[in-house]
């Protein structure tokens, strides 16, 4: 990670990054650590190696909570333990997702309700649990990782699709609904972030080269490009800054 622009506010600043362990999450716990942020995550895998490496990089460690967001109770016992840890949180980064690739046909009931927990629900409770710490704070941020991928009509993970949508439907209403208490609320959505597991996963030469095409900008993006606009949107720089979905992409759609 190059550091480009010190964010003076969030020197201190309690964090909450949900999958902060491992791909984009990984490069946004370091970065709030390069910031002097303290940071907690919650993640299914274990950390603990990542841990070691953030704390012999910045001398200090995050908090790592390993646990299921699907699990509400269990994410919002995470935010407590963080906020107790320390101190009432006043970013919330909801990153954790799965864009497992599924088709129309073969989704039953028991796939949705799974990927909508994980790609939707998850988001809404921890923000709903963090709401009452901004309030007491006087103020807060709000950023919920969406996705082009619903802006571009993909196929190939419709429910996915369909819970980046409705990220940007809650993040409106949320912004609405808790300006007033000085909350800010808003989107970031991504273009295709060659993390390592969209390389084991899904990447292929054809594919890539595909998709390069439609870029404005011909490099590949990488964890590393997010999280420069996520700092933006936790600190008070962007304070007039509400209800907006900021796209990193390399240019792939327009919004506007």
């Amino acid at each position: 990670m190059t550091k480009t622009a010190t964010f003076h506010d969030l020197d201190g600043a309690s964090v909450f990054i949900t999958g902060g362990g491992s791909g984009i999450g990984a490069s946004l716990t370091d970065g709030f650590l390069e910031q002097g942020a303290k940071v907690a995550f919650i993640g299914r895998s274990d950390a603990s190696e990542f841990v070691a490496e953030m704390e012999k990089k910045h001398g200090r460690k995050p908090l790592f909570i390993q646990g299921d967001i699907t699990d509400t109770q269990a994410l919002r016992a995470a935010i407590e333990a963080s906020a107790k840890a320390h101190g009432p949180i006043t970013c919330l980064v909801n990153n954790a997702a799965n864009d497992k690739r599924h088709t129309t046909e073969d989704v039953d009931s028991e796939f949705w309700d799974w990927m909508i927990a994980v790609n939707l629900k998850a988001y809404f409770f921890a923000c709903q649990a963090v709401i009452p710490m901004m309030k007491q704070a006087g103020f807060g941020s709000i950023i919920n990782f969406s996705s082009i991928s619903y802006m571009m009509g993909n196929a190939g993970y419709p429910i996915y699709t369909t819970s980046n949508s409705g990220i940007n439907g809650m993040t409106r209403s949320l912004a609405r609904e808790f300006g007033p208490d000085r909350i800010r609320v808003n989107a970031l959505a991504p273009g295709w972030v060659l993390t390592q597991k969209q390389k084991d996963m899904w990447v292929t030469e054809e594919g890539l080269n595909t998709h390069l095409e439609r870029q404005c900008l011909k490099d590949t993006l990488d964890p590393d490009d997010m999280i420069n606009g996520v700092l933006f949107l936790a600190s008070k720089t962007s304070k007039m800054m509400t209800g907006q979905a900021l796209v990193i992409d390399g240019g792939v759609v327009t919004t506007g």
